[in-house]
């Protein structure tokens, strides 16, 4: 995450992955940003920036299309200042029919590509292969980032996975932008699924290029059919923390008018897109609202309710079937969270949308306190023993740790529960495991 926008929240660091900037060995791919501890309302927006992660050089194919982005993290800067006007008309369809995917490409409804689609490398023994649904509930997870390099290209696949096996990690986090990235994860999901862990995308993609709500659907098309066409997976997250780039000023976010309704728009067009393009060729797989943080739940009970900003009813209404959210160590109280606009339980109001959540980014920031204070709250009463005792009451059905190693020097910093060597355990890697033993789920 380079910059991070007027919410007051800390930047989350999944955000970092997309900002990335983009340029390293071919086989290098920009991290899955799997992680971003999305802020927290108190804290000033100084404290959330936390650098970017260091260039890396990835092959023209693998560079995320138009609008993904680049140079930027999901919680990055606003997409530049608009005319004012609203260029996608009546938003139950973008500007021109908002089913369908880019100009030139076929009715997503047919199955058709949009743009074309190429397969996964063969070596890989991905491609349209399908990861059924954990048997078991996979209740713990951990956030990786296997396309921005870094610890993850020095950790073999095989390693990564024994580390999620050792610690009781049944589910693995990583972000896609691209055709490259996805066929990248596509590969690293099918080793991970003969071992018991469950690999899942998060599409990231900005906003700030796209001119209304149809660019946005179309590129948002491609990307979810580039993602799905890689491989079937049981999960798809649309976007992460782009609420955040929605709000006006340093607000809330836990009503309409607090969101600029002309992004509203464009984000909307993204996420009814990739939705979309998953759908046009994985019917089954679930879709995750991409990772929400801070109060900033607004956004996603005006998507559930066919509203915008303008308090306007009767656009098109998107449904998904888990809501996720992040939390981070500034955030306190998820329970009781207190911002401008009072104190909220998050839990309670994420579990009035109707939707299984899933807290798919926690973790404590670097400079909370040593590396055993970090570890004892990690696993402490206002983070997985909360998350724990609340989940039947709440119907959180799993929570995720940011991240599994540390980034390198010049990235997010010290979240992971190994060190950026990508084998050295710190105390946060033993909590975390002792945890998991004590408080099956």
């Amino acid at each position: 995450m380079t910059n991070f926008v007027q919410s007051g929240i800390p930047a989350s660091p999944f955000i970092r992955c997309r900002a990335v900037a983009l340029a390293a060995a071919a086989s290098v791919l920009l991290a899955a940003c799997g992680g971003g501890g999305g802020g927290g309302g108190p804290a000033s927006s100084s404290d959330a920036s936390r650098s970017g992660a260091s260039a890396v050089s990835v092959p023209e194919t693998d560079l995320p299309a138009s609008g993904t982005g680049t140079g930027t993290s999901k919680l990055t800067t606003s997409p530049p200042a608009t005319n004012g006007t609203n260029d996608a008309t009546e938003s139950t369809a973008p500007a021109s029919d908002a089913s369908s995917p880019a100009v030139g490409a076929s009715d997503p409804a047919s199955g058709a590509s949009s743009p074309a689609v190429s397969a996964p490398d063969p070596a890989s023994g991905a491609g349209n292969t399908t990861t059924p649904l954990p048997t078991v509930r996979p209740f713990y997870g951990v956030n990786g980032h296997n396309n921005e390099g870094g610890a993850y290209d020095l950790s073999s696949f095989a390693l990564q996975l024994s580390q999620l096996q050792d610690l009781g990690a049944k589910l693995y986090r990583n972000e896609v932008y691209s055709q490259g990235t996805a066929n990248k994860l596509a590969g690293v999901a099918q080793l991970m699924a003969a071992g018991g862990v469950t690999v899942y995308p998060v599409m990231l993609m900005g906003i700030d290029t796209f001119n209304n709500e149809t660019e946005g659907y179309n590129a948002g098309f491609a990307l979810g059919q580039q993602t799905a066409t890689s491989r079937h997976y049981p999960y798809y997250e649309v976007t992460n923390e782009m609420e955040a780039e929605l709000l006006i000023g340093n607000v809330d976010g836990v009503y309409p008018q607090q969101f600029d309704v002309v992004k509203f728009r464009i984000l909307r067009g993204v996420i009814r897109g990739m939705i979309a393009g998953i759908k046009s060729v994985d019917a089954s797989g679930k879709i995750i609202m991409g990772g929400g943080t801070w109060l900033h739940y607004g956004f996603q009970k005006m998507l559930a309710a066919g509203m915008e900003p303008d308090g306007s009813i009767g656009h098109a209404v998107v449904d998904w079937d888990i809501t996720a959210w992040h939390w981070y160590s500034e955030q306190g109280d998820i329970t009781n969270a207190c911002g401008g606009t009072g104190c909220h339980n998050v839990l309670a109001e994420l579990k009035s949308l109707g939707k299984p959540i899933w807290i798919n980014e926690f973790g404590v920031r670097p400079n909370y306190g040593t590396d055993q204070q970090i570890a004892a709250y990690l696993v402490g009463n206002r983070m997985m023993a909360q998350f724990v005792a609340l989940a039947s009451t709440y119907d959180i059905e799993s929570i995720q740790s940011y991240e599994l190693y540390d980034d390198p020097i010049g990235g997010e910093g010290a979240f992971g529960l190994l060190r950026n060597d990508g084998f050295t355990q710190k105390p946060a890697y033993a909590a975390y495991k002792s945890f998991v033993a004590a408080h099956p789920m």
